[in-house]
């Protein structure tokens, strides 16, 4: 679908905004699974380099946590590097764990399975709030009924690359839908 007026950008961090202008937030999308060593660094990762090739690098902001802290401070999962690296994208992380209060600066919380979605509305103090989780696989029109992302951790390699495939098959279509929602804004 073309675009054929790109958004505003919002102004950088410390640049002065002359008075009466408006100047739209960044778009911010949160991908999360249990850890935030696996699925979601690597979610995250995937998704940056999609927001970055479709000229959208100033307008939305990509970051990633886990429902908990159990390796919070860690890097990501080595097999999640060695996927990422072999495929060209990028994995420097570090672990974090979700907190409720992030949902005010959130406009997409992205679970990578029901069990994340649960979790993750359960957290939010607003019916608005909990609208902001969605499963990454519903941005992926073939993903029949099966949205979960299985969990690569207690497996072999081969969990790890098909894990890659279901994260870029979905990240299409979730750019189409952040693509939209950052050129409302800037209308």
């Amino acid at each position: 679908m073309p675009h054929s007026s790109a958004p505003v950008p919002p102004a950088p961090s410390g640049t002065p905004v002359p008075p009466g202008t408006s100047v739209p937030r960044a778009f911010t999308v949160c991908f999360v699974c249990t850890g935030n060593i696996c699925r979601s660094p690597m979610a995250a990762s995937v998704f940056r380099a999609r927001v970055r090739d479709a000229g959208l690098d100033g307008f939305v902001v990509v970051d990633s946590a886990g429902t908990d802290g159990w390796h919070e401070g860690d890097g990501a999962d080595p097999r999640t590097v060695a996927v990422l690296d072999s495929a060209g994208f990028e994995t420097e992380h570090v672990a974090r764990q979700f907190q409720a209060d992030w949902f005010a600066r959130l406009d997409l919380v992205i679970a990578l399975d029901r069990g994340h979605q649960r979790s993750l509305r359960r957290l939010a103090s607003t019916p608005e709030d909990a609208d902001k989780v969605r499963l990454l696989r519903s941005y992926d029109t073939s993903a029949g009924v099966d949205l979960d992302v299985p969990d690569p951790y207690y497996g072999e390699s081969d969990g790890f690359e098909e894990c890659l495939t279901m994260v870029e098959a979905a990240s299409e279509g979730l750019l189409e839908a952040v693509r939209d929602a950052v050129e409302g804004r800037a209308a």
